[in-house]
């Protein structure tokens, strides 16, 4: 199974065809503590079916309509997105291409479900959605990131004969539950490498979650480790602001946009904008004032200019891995094991990196990039994968939290 779903995700980062919202333990085998209950409103929208059938074949997530109608009212398999909007072109969209594209090349139906309440959804929201998916007759559900944690235990606990992929998520101890994490640190430890060996040195971390979001916690305290390493290396000294201001609830907002323009106004070159929609800011404020992003989860050179490459990790890929082992009883059991331990992807199963097929980078070359790539693989390179919402100065990084 990991030499598989290794190759799809190296070929999908080769070929940059592959989102940041999820959380799980440092080593992958805790979970984060889940957010708590609150009152639910009302049931959650349903989706407007499309008036056609899903393709029979596709060659890629784009071939495929994000809607479809089934010929018996049911739909085998389900995504329930993350907090924001489905076409995030991050994480949501990223899980989902994955999702649409595995059951258009095998035949299967499939749909999508917002729980109701947009960025403000509850539990009970998120519980609703994946309830209304099972009534649809959803074979297996796909829940997008961390903040799915108690929705999902009580619908897997509910609808036992439903297989519940838990994305950006963490192990659950049920045979029904894959929970499947990234080690973003390794991806963000690239991307800060890389930035700085193309010559900046005045950078920016926006996260989402509000720093209580594990895998984004990781992306930026790999970013700083990447950066350190690589000023050490050249001799120079970098400055980096730092903050979880407006991320809370990974949406575009406006405030968002000024932060980073002063930001860029006041010298900083470029900016990692690690989560989901706040991209969208960050890139607007990069665009006006000449300035660049480093974008996360999926290849967003495609959305901006201002993009000099994306800190990627293989979340759709992972959900079709996923899809596929529900095939059968005896490969999910081989997939989920004990249902105990999550299933980490990360360097070493191909399942993170940067796509030197769309960079920018002009500093640091290819041949450099796979070198590291193959040192993080071997445990040449560690990087620590602690969750750090606001990592200190180093010798070679001087931190500014701004809060």
């Amino acid at each position: 199974m990991k030499k598989i779903l290794a190759v799809l995700l190296v070929l999908a980062m080769t070929l940059a065809l592959a989102a940041c919202g999820g959380s799980s333990a440092p080593a992958a085998t805790e979970a984060p503590a889940a957010p708590a209950a609150t009152e639910a409103p009302a049931a959650p929208a349903e989706t407007e079916a499309a008036a056609t059938e899903a393709p029979a074949a596709a060659a890629s997530a784009d071939d495929v309509p994000d809607e479809m109608t089934s010929a018996d009212g049911k739909y085998q398999i389900a995504f329930v997105t993350d907090v924001g909007q489905l076409k995030d072109k991050s994480f949501n969209q990223g899980t989902f291409d994955g999702v649409k594209l595995y059951a258009a090349q095998n035949g299967k139906s499939y749909k999508y479900y917002q729980p109701a309440g947009g960025d403000q959804a509850t539990d009970d929201d998120r519980y609703d959605a994946m309830k209304l998916a099972a009534d649809n007759g959803a074979e297996v559900i796909v829940c997008a990131g961390f903040m799915q944690g108690n929705a999902l235990a009580k619908a897997a606990a509910e609808f036992t004969d439903v297989k519940f992929v838990f994305i950006d998520g963490w192990a659950m101890g049920m045979n029904n539950v894959a929970g499947i994490c990234f080690r973003e640190e390794q991806c963000g430890y690239l991307a800060g490498y890389a930035a700085v060996m193309d010559g900046y040195t005045k950078l920016g971390f926006c996260g989402g979650g509000g720093g209580t979001n594990a895998a984004c916690d990781r992306y930026g305290y790999g970013f700083v480790q990447g950066a350190d390493a690589a000023a050490a290396k050249l001799g120079v000294q970098v400055e980096m602001n730092y903050s979880w201001l407006y991320g809370s609830s990974f949406q575009a907002s406006n405030e968002l946009q000024t932060m980073a323009a002063g930001w860029y106004t006041n010298g900083t070159e470029v900016i990692f904008a690690c989560g989901g929609s706040m991209f969208q800011s960050i890139a607007a404020a990069a665009s006006a004032e000449d300035a660049n992003v480093i974008g996360v989860d999926v290849d967003q050179s495609f959305e901006s200019p201002t993009v000099i490459t994306s800190a990627m990790k293989g979340i759709g890929e992972a959900a079709q891995q996923a899809l596929k082992a529900a095939e059968s009883e005896d490969s999910w059991n081989a997939f989920i094991g004990d249902g105990n331990t999550a299933i980490t992807l990360g360097a070493a199963e191909g399942a993170v990196g940067l796509p030197t097929a769309t960079w920018s980078l002009e500093g640091w070359t290819v041949v450099d990039y796979e070198a590291m790539l193959a040192d993080i693989v071997s445990g040449k390179v560690v990087v620590d994968n602690a969750d750090v919402p606001e990592p200190a100065s180093t010798a070679n990084v001087t931190m500014n939290i701004v809060k």
